[in-house]
Parts: C-alpha cells; sequence; structure tokens
C-alpha cells in the first residue's frame, strides 16, 4: 500500500501574502538571513503581521545551516514564546527553521508551534516537504532528516519575492527542481500521483527557467517557476529520491558547491547511468529508466527515433541548458583542486551511498558505480 498526504495549505497568486494577516493574537519569529532584513523583505512579512501580538526576527540563518545554528534558533524562539515560525528565504532558512520546529515540539515546551514557510528561491520545494538538510561540519557532512513534523502548516508562494534573485540563484535553483523531478520521477516508489506532479513540473521549468534566467523581471515566467518548484517538493516528498542527490549532498558538504549547482553537474551522467546507456550506446535495448526518461523527453519537445535517442537528447538538452546558464561541468570549473577532490573521494562515495535518498534510486548502486559518475565531473 501507497499512500499520498498533501498536509501543508498552499496559498499562491496574487495577494496570497495577505494569508498573513490571518495570524490574529499570536507571538511570531520570522526566521530568515541578514540578506532578507538589509532587502526590506523581512520588514515587508513584519508588516504583513499587524494583528500579531509580537513578532521578532531571528537573522542569523547561512548557507548550509549548521547543527549549531539549530541549537541557537531553538533558544531564540523558546525565550520569544513562539506560537508561529515564519521561515523567509531560501532552502537553507526553511530547513534551518523545520529543523528548529521539530525540536522545540520534541523539546515539550512549545509543542503545537506552527510553521509558515515563504520561500524567496524557485528550487528546494522545502515548503511541501518533510525533509531538512542540516551540516554537521565537524564530520563535513551533510545530514538529511525526514520527519512529518517538519512539514510546514501553510506555504506562500509570491513570485514577486523571487524577482530579485540574481541569475546565477535563478539558474541554480532551477536545476534544483529538474533534480527533484526528474528523480521522482524515475524512483522506485514512483506512481501516477507523484508522476503528474513530476512531469507537470518539468515541462513548465524546461519551458520557463531559460526565461527566468534571461529576464528575472518576466513576472509570468518567475510564477510559473514557483509553482513548477513547488509541484516537484510535493513529488519527491511522497517518492524520495536518488543517487543523484545522494552524491550532491556531499559535493555540498566537502567543496561549499550550491545544491543546485551539484545537481546539475552530476544530473546528466547519472540520467546515463540509471538509464544503462553506458552499456547500449547506439542499441536498442531499453530499460524502465530509460522509458521513463524518453517520455519527458518527448513531452518537452525533443525528438529522436529510439527510446535511448531521446534519452540522449534529454541528456543533450540538460547540458545546453547549463552551457547557456554559465553553469559549471566539471569540479576543476566549480574551483575543486584534484588533490582535494582526491583526499574527500573516498568519504564521499561512502557518504553517498548512505545517503537517505540514495535508497529509492531506480536502480541499486555500487561504490564503483558512484566512482564512474564521478569520474564524469572529476575533470582537471
Amino acid at each position: 500500500m501507497q499512500t499520498l498526504k498533501v498536509k501543508t495549505k498552499i496559498c499562491f497568486g496574487k495577494n496570497s501574502l495577505e494569508a498573513l494577516n490571518e495570524l490574529d493574537g499570536v507571538n511570531v519569529v520570522i526566521f530568515t538571513d541578514t540578506f532578507m532584513v538589509k532587502s526590506g523583505a523581512a520588514s515587508h512579512i513584519e508588516s504583513m503581521l499587524m494583528n500579531a501580538k509580537s513578532v521578532q526576527i531571528f537573522d542569523k540563518v547561512k548557507p548550509d545551516p549548521p547543527i549549531e545554528l539549530v541549537t541557537e534558533g531553538l533558544d531564540f524562539i523558546l525565550k520569544a514564546q513562539a506560537d508561529i515560525v515564519v521561515a523567509l528565504g531560501g532552502g537553507s532558512s526553511i530547513d534551518a527553521a523545520k529543523a528548529t520546529v521539530l525540536m522545540a515540539k520534541r523539546s515539550g515546551v512549545r509543542p503545537n508551534i506552527e510553521l509558515i514557510a515563504i520561500p524567496t528561491t524557485s528550487g528546494t520545494g522545502s515548503e511541501v516537504t518533510n525533509f531538512a538538510v542540516i551540516s554537521d561540519t565537524e564530520r563535513g557532512v551533510k545530514v538529511p532528516l525526514q520527519d512529518d513534523e517538519m512539514l510546514p502548516d501553510l506555504a506562500i508562494l509570491d513570485a514577486s519575492l523571487v524577482l530579485s534573485a540574481p541569475p546565477r540563484i535563478t539558474a541554480d535553483t532551477g536545476f534544483d527542481v529538474i533534480t527533484h523531478a526528474l528523480e521522482a520521477f524515475l524512483s522506485t516508489q514512483a506512481n501516477d500521483y507523484s508522476d503528474a506532479l513530476s512531469e507537470k513540473s518539468l515541462v513548465i521549468t524546461f519551458k520557463y527557467l531559460p526565461r527566468a534566467f534571461a529576464d528575472g523581471n518576466d513576472f509570468s515566467a518567475r510564477d510559473k517557476l514557483h509553482s513548477a518548484s513547488c509541484l516537484a517538493g510535493m513529488a519527491f516528498n511522497a517518492v524520495g529520491l536518488g543517487i543523484n542527490h545522494g552524491i550532491a549532498h556531499q559535493l555540498g558538504a566537502r567543496f561549499h558547491i550550491p545544491h543546485g549547482r551539484a545537481n546539475a553537474m552530476l544530473l546528466p551522467h547519472v540520467l546515463l547511468f540509471n538509464a544503462d546507456l553506458p552499456a547500449n550506446f547506439g542499441a536498442k535495448v531499453e530499460t524502465r529508466t530509460s522509458r521513463r526518461l524518453a517520455k519527458i523527453a518527448y513531452r518537452i519537445g525533443l525528438t529522436g527515433d529510439t527510446t535511448n535517442d531521446l534519452v540522449l537528447a534529454l541528456a543533450r538538452r540538460l547540458r545546453y541548458m547549463m552551457e547557456m546558464t554559465g553553469t559549471p561541468m566539471t569540479l576543476a570549473e566549480a574551483g575543486v583542486t584534484k588533490e582535494e577532490y582526491e583526499a574527500a573521494k573516498p568519504a564521499i562515495i561512502e557518504a553517498a551511498l548512505k545517503d537517505a535518498c540514495t535508497a529509492t534510486n531506480p536502480i541499486p548502486v555500487t561504490a564503483e558505480d558512484v566512482d564512474k559518475i564521478l569520474s564524469g565531473i572529476a575533470i582537471w
């Protein structure tokens, strides 16, 4: 038996932030970073909370939030006697808030605390997932957490908050959406419901990511990508991800490569690996994965004479989009030295195999397989 549970209420479209006006007589903590404060976004959200009893801002979030940040955030919201935490920002802010709220609930001090997620990037889908990724800086690894108590109670999707995202962030987060949707579509747990979410997300993202990258003020493209990110988040929250994320988490933890960028670098290689295409170039051998990837290729308008032709066309389209957006394709281009890579490789492989995301990869993965996938980007 499989289940599909959608706990999070989603507000989207014009005036969606007005949902905050309904928070009456409660203590609120806005969980965010210094950029959101300096840009005025945090103040804007605070102004929408006119009916709240109190509003305080915790602005200590930073990329790849460490365990220590969660502890500091917990102390802050407990002292504030927060009834509601509003997570404002990208995946780091939302993930840090989710982990902190979980700890507050488990402490028994704020068992009924609620979480509202307001994403300012279109990529992680964290506003509708029970996942959070926290960094263990001492061990140099990213720790994926999963618990239904981390599911936000409300997600507010306001595309106007994404207009300020620079092209580099737009590209990185866009590739994150594509990776989420593709891995969910290929997951061993994929089903009709998750497929519908994944397919729609991919059709939207392949069409609108180039537009949003070329013109950040294209509100229509931004709005579509915001929806696509949420759809992909709902899909992978239901059925999991795969080895692409399993490896990308380690590249981020070891070399501080932004998560979406690490996903993009790996994705063409992982798709061919999962489709078993390295062993079947020019052949008509089909696998479950190659047939499903061919379906996506067809849905986004690509052509090919065979299933494998379509898979290759999809991989080529991804590479083209990486070139168009200036996304690095190798570790060298991402600023990693060969010496750093060789020193970290054994630990990366071991951690990738243990990563929770790897469990739902469409085919089993060995250490040798991870090594081969890495070889595609380990070029100097």
